[in-house]
């Protein structure tokens, strides 16, 4: 009898073990269908083609170098100027250090940090001393006024990889920092160095060339710059004001982020959580009102906070209002839910004790559920504060406005990489302060002491 007993739970253990089996190879077969029809249907094999090294070269590059533009115009090859980031307010007044102009020769030489150099003449440009590169370049127009590479036409297979002659350009590029474009009305050269350059003061400024510690170091000094102004002022009104960067835009945008998430995350916690006293069925006990109040749950969560935004931002138009409510909406189902279950899950013996001593059902809840749910709710609270700064972003390029529409309207220009990097900078410090407060927070709440 033993023996057969044994044998039958052998036959049943070895039984479930098959059965986990089948499953997992259904399962594995069920997601190999799905990669395969995804690749497919994607056409990943492809994506691999559609890859552009140089493209995303220069976008990395954008983010954390700038660059200066020395245009010449071939009809007028004595009017060379130089702008800051290719921009029509920023030319440059005086000449860089890097550039050398020789009336003698007629000629406008511009440095590079290598070594290399582009002189650029009134019939050619020569390309000299460049790292590794053995043979000067010279770049000229033909009678018909189209560029090209001297001793190369005809032979422009024969150039190197970083030079490329087409009829209407050619383009040079021996490295990231250094790029020449000879066009038929035009010679074009971009020099990048690393930093973030007039991050702090633009170009106009009075302060320009002035970096942290010497702005700091000046608004303590007692000699005016402008003596309608004091040195403080000046300092905070000159960075604020900066044209490239528009620190005070961007900063005001921040704000308008956080508080869209603040607001929101608010509304949530303090809709949702008499909501979810309603929704558990400990504390209410009729089934219709339980049930409207979870379907109403799933509807708020389950539409996407970015499709309530479309729906706000279509009833209130572009502002604060449509990030707050669709932040609201979408964290009032998902707080409701997560503590009418965390409700239904306390300990009875809490609540039977305080009913004990005669306390009505209002007395209950606040002294025999809400002390077991309290350090849930607020940690989930201030997770989705944090959450939500993330989500405003998003939000906000939708239209809702805040840093998001200014990070999209950056992201769209192509050229403005370091400000895309800048704001984003921006957003992961808030969410670091944010989540470095909402731990002390939480501490403070819920009795907790930092261990030291």
């Amino acid at each position: 009898m033993e023996q057969v007993l044994n044998q039958n739970v052998i036959d049943a253990v070895d039984l479930k073990h098959k059965k986990h089996i089948r499953i997992l190879i259904i399962t594995g077969f069920v997601f190999l269908v799905y990669l395969i029809g995804s690749i497919l249907h994607f056409d990943l094999p492809n994506l691999a083609k559609k890859w552009n090294k140089d493209r995303a070269s220069m976008f990395i590059l954008d983010i954390y170098a700038h660059k200066d533009h020395i245009k010449m115009n071939w009809k007028e090859p004595e009017k060379i100027d130089v702008r800051f980031e290719g921009g029509y307010r920023e030319v440059y007044k005086q000449d860089p250090s890097w550039l050398i102009r020789d009336n003698q020769k007629k000629s406008t030489t511009v440095n590079f940090e290598n070594g290399g150099k582009f002189v650029f003449f009134p019939d050619r440009v020569e390309m000299r001393n460049f790292p590794n590169i053995n043979e000067p370049f010279i770049f000229k127009l033909n009678k018909n006024g189209k560029p090209y590479v001297d001793g190369y036409v005809g032979k422009e297979s024969m150039l190197p990889s970083w030079m490329r002659a087409t009829e209407n350009k050619v383009e040079v590029r021996p490295s990231l920092y250094e790029r020449l474009q000879v066009y038929g009305s035009k010679v074009e050269v971009h020099r990048y160095e690393l930093g973030w350059k007039y991050f702090w003061f633009d170009f106009d400024s009075p302060l320009v060339g002035k970096g942290f510690f010497d702005a700091i170091s000046l608004m303590f000094n007692e000699d005016r710059v402008d003596p309608k102004i004091s040195n403080f002022n000046l300092v905070v009104n000159e960075f604020l004001e900066n044209e490239i960067w528009h620190h005070n835009t961007v900063l005001f945008a921040m704000v308008e982020t956080l508080l869209m998430a603040i607001l929101g995350t608010l509304i949530a916690s303090i809709v949702g959580l008499p909501l979810a006293f309603l929704a558990a069925y400990n504390v209410t006990p009729l089934s219709s009102i339980r049930f409207f109040l979870r379907r109403l749950f799933d509807m708020l969560r389950g539409i996407d906070m970015l499709i309530w935004s479309l729906i706000f931002l279509r009833a209130f138009g572009p502002g604060l209002f449509t990030g707050i409510f669709a932040i609201a909406f979408t964290d009032t189902g998902t707080l409701g839910k997560l503590m009418s279950e965390a409700i239904e899950n306390t300990d009875k013996k809490d609540k039977e004790g305080i009913q004990s001593t005669g306390a009505n059902k209002v007395l209950q809840h606040r002294f025999g559920i809400i002390p077991q749910i309290l350090p849930i709710f607020i940690s989930q609270s201030l997770y989705y504060l944090e959450s939500n700064t993330r989500a405003a972003v998003i939000i906000g390029a939708m239209g809702a406005g805040g840093i998001g529409l200014h990070f999209l309207g950056a992201l769209m220009t192509g050229n403005d990489f370091e400000n895309v990097a800048y704001m984003a900078i921006l957003v992961l410090v808030a969410v670091m302060c944010i989540d470095t407060m909402s731990a002390k927070l939480r501490r403070l709440l819920i009795g907790i002491e930092d261990k030291k």
